[in-house]
C-alpha cells in the first residue's frame, strides 16, 4: 500500500520577509523530503509548492504556520495543487 500524496500550494502572509522564512521552510521541506518550490511575493507574502505523503506536507504547514524567529504569521492560506513536474525543493526567484 503507498502512502497517500498530498499537493498544496502555501501562501503565507504576515512579517515573512526578511526574517529567512524561505530558508526556514526549505528546511522544513527537505527535512520531510518533500517536492516543491517556496519564493517571496511582490506583495509581501511568501508562497509555496509543496508536495508529498500526507503527514509530511501537514508538518511543513504545521511549520509554516509558526515560522522562524523574528517573523509574524498573520495567515496561512492553502489550497489543493497539482504535484511539481520536478523532484526536489527548491527557492525560486521572487514573483
Amino acid at each position: 500500500m503507498s502512502e497517500e500524496i498530498t499537493s498544496l500550494r502555501v501562501r503565507v502572509e504576515g512579517i515573512v520577509q526578511g526574517v529567512g522564512f524561505r530558508n526556514f521552510l526549505l528546511m522544513a521541506a527537505m527535512r520531510n523530503r518533500l517536492d516543491g518550490w517556496v519564493r517571496n511575493r511582490s506583495d509581501g507574502s511568501v508562497e509555496a509548492l509543496v508536495s508529498g505523503p500526507t503527514k509530511a506536507v501537514e508538518d511543513f504547514v504545521s511549520a509554516a504556520t509558526q515560522g522562524p524567529q523574528g517573523a509574524r504569521v498573520r495567515a496561512v492560506d492553502l489550497h489543493n495543487s497539482e504535484p511539481p513536474a520536478e523532484k526536489g525543493f527548491q527557492q525560486r526567484p521572487t514573483l
